[in-house]
């Protein structure tokens, strides 16, 4: 009798065994970082719903698109977007390049560590940070300080890589909708050059699946090398009223699903909502200040008002992070 053979096979069966029952328990429950609820619920029906082949609610797989919203969707928004803390970073690195910064604002506050008075200026202070931070610089070049940022720099209060506050749940809910055929899509008011370096490894959803606002490029010869130059004018916002606008003109159908987290997001979901088949219209509501932050209608980062109005008045459904969310962060 060989004893190194049955021994083999004896682990070979228990390895078998516990992989599938691995398997049945994903099978069985798809969502496992969901707290079984009305949200949980609602999603696995959808999802059962259209992909039922001959069922009432059947849609074909081309024409299942599933958009969410980043900041404050996918990944924490609080307490400032994470772009933003990006671009303050990168005003600090670039500094000594600049002295005239010294003597001017918001440049002056921010660099003698004054943050409140350096974004003052509110839209316009933020506007002259990031025109300096985002451009000048190749397409390259600035996909490869953007890693080098989200490999180095942390959460103030988690303590964590920003890449690490992403929303386990909300990544749990892509691979689900890829895994029933869906194609799902980042449409975010966040630029989509500072989206796209990280978003497959983050959430499993490629480059060309990234719709953001933008700023002007230009392709130009740098040093006999063909590149693509950075500058510092805006093309396209793609936030409230432009969500829509991009879907359209980047993806190219409707979605029939569309997951955001603010009044950024009402027109998207409304827009999701015309269609003429089956739709599922989600917004996640921030009220767990233990875990995350809580926050609603009064936040000036994230401010769920009118479109919260709306989900009551029209049935989306509200996702609590509180009582939903089984966990938060991987």
């Amino acid at each position: 009798m060989n004893l190194n053979r049955i021994h083999a096979g004896f682990l070979v069966a228990v390895i078998l065994a516990v992989l599938g029952t691995t398997t049945v328990f994903c099978a069985d429950d798809p969502l496992a970082s969901w707290n079984d609820g009305t949200a949980k619920k609602a999603i696995i029906q959808f999802v059962t719903d259209v992909t039922a082949k001959g069922g009432p609610k059947y849609v074909d797989p081309e024409a299942r698109i599933a958009t969410f919203d980043n900041d404050g969707t996918l990944w924490c928004e609080q307490p400032m977007y994470f772009q933003l803390a990006f671009a303050l970073d990168r005003v600090k690195a670039m500094a000594p390049q600049h002295p005239e910064w010294k003597a001017k604002e918001p440049f002056q506050s921010l660099l003698t560590g004054n943050l409140k008075a350096a974004l003052a200026g509110g839209e316009k202070s933020i506007g002259e940070i990031v025109a300096v931070s985002h451009s000048g610089i190749t397409t390259d070049q600035f996909a490869k300080d953007v890693l080098d940022w989200t490999n180095t720099a942390q959460h103030p209060r988690f303590k964590r890589p920003y890449t690490q506050c992403i929303y386990k749940p909300m990544v749990d809910l892509l691979a689900y909708l890829r895994a029933n055929g869906f194609k799902t899509y980042i449409v975010s008011g966040g630029g989509v050059d500072f989206m796209r370096p990280w978003a497959e490894k983050a959430y499993g959803i490629p480059p060309e699946q990234v719709v953001g606002s933008s700023g002007k490029t230009e392709f130009q010869m740098l040093n006999g090398k063909p590149v693509l130059m950075k500058l510092p004018a805006i093309d396209f916002i793609d936030d409230k009223a432009g969500k829509p606008v991009a879907i359209n003109r980047f993806i190219g159908r409707r979605p029939i699903l569309a997951f955001g987290n603010s009044d950024g997001d009402q027109q998207m979901l409304e827009w999701t909502a015309a269609g003429s088949g089956p739709s599922l219209m989600l917004l996640v509501h921030h009220d767990d200040d233990v875990r995350e932050y809580a926050y609603d209608r009064k936040s000036p980062i994230g401010a769920l008002d009118k479109a919260w109005d709306e989900a009551v008045q029209r049935g989306w459904i509200m996702v609590s992070m509180k009582n939903d969310f089984k966990q938060i962060f991987p």
